[in-house]
């Protein structure tokens, strides 16, 4: 589906994107309020720009389905059995907080599964992709190496990500039945990408989420061997009438 080339424009364009936001890290924020009561600000609107102008011309075949796209077009991936899935700034809050701790994100959906995924951290300067077929694979400034997950060891405690701005009863309660743990709170999908590097074991997201928010993340981690799974046990998909996902535990 994707060819080594291909693959080496969309990482560019997850590092451009990336540039676009650092470029206005440090500046006021010019905060609005989307209907859903989320957050945006000028750095997900030049992220978003930036990677829908650049996958059309990368790829004008396929459509390119961004959180800031409008309604018309998100509601068309439904029909859709190859497009861009993307989330140009995840972790919006955290871009507010200024903790570093989000990520741009490029999906392709086929036929409703993620296939293939890139997850940028622009602060932290690292890039992660990859898909069940294409590996999984982390470039840092120490240069690019393949990601495998790893398990712990029958002593250790499970070390579980969850969410820095988004906690709730269920989720506790669940935290709870696991028994011993170690809980780290990340923002945005890097969750996802801990557990591909192997520096965490379980993400339990028992709260609402978008497909954008979660689609290349998941490619990533499944391209290290990992799963993303419903509470039925069934794999996340995408294109789904309604664009929030059901609950799920990403597990390596």
């Amino acid at each position: 589906m994707l060819n080594d080339e291909l693959i080496v424009a969309v990482l560019q364009i997850v590092k451009d994107a990336g540039q676009a936001i650092l470029s206005v890290y440090d500046e006021p924020v010019e905060l609005t309020v989307k209907a859903d009561e989320s957050p945006l600000t000028q750095a997900d609107k030049a992220s978003h720009q930036l990677i829908e102008q650049q996958l059309q011309l990368l790829t004008p075949e396929w459509q390119v389905v961004s959180e800031e796209s409008d309604d018309v077009v998100k509601a068309k991936r439904t029909t859709l059995p190859i497009y861009w899935l993307v989330d140009p700034l995840d972790g919006t809050k955290e871009f507010i907080k200024r903790n570093g701790e989000f990520t741009v994100n490029i999906a392709l959906i086929v036929d409703g599964i993620a296939v293939f995924g890139a997850v940028g951290v622009p602060v932290q300067k690292k890039l992660y992709w990859g898909g069940k077929t294409y590996g999984c694979w982390l470039e840092d400034e120490t240069g690019v190496h393949a990601l495998s997950g790893t398990t712990k060891s029958d002593n250790a405690p499970l070390r579980v990500v969850g969410s820095r701005s988004h906690v709730n009863a269920e989720t506790a309660e669940y935290l709870e039945k696991l028994g011993a743990h170690e809980l780290v709170s990340v923002g945005s999908s890097l969750k996802f990408c801990l557990l591909a590097e192997g520096k965490a074991d379980l993400y339990p997201r028992l709260g609402p989420t978008c497909e954008w928010d979660t689609a290349a993340a998941q490619a990533v981690l499944e391209g290290a061997g990992g799963k993303v799974e419903t509470l039925a046990g069934q794999p996340l998909r995408y294109s789904k009438a309604d664009i929030l996902n059901p609950w799920f535990v990403a597990s390596i």
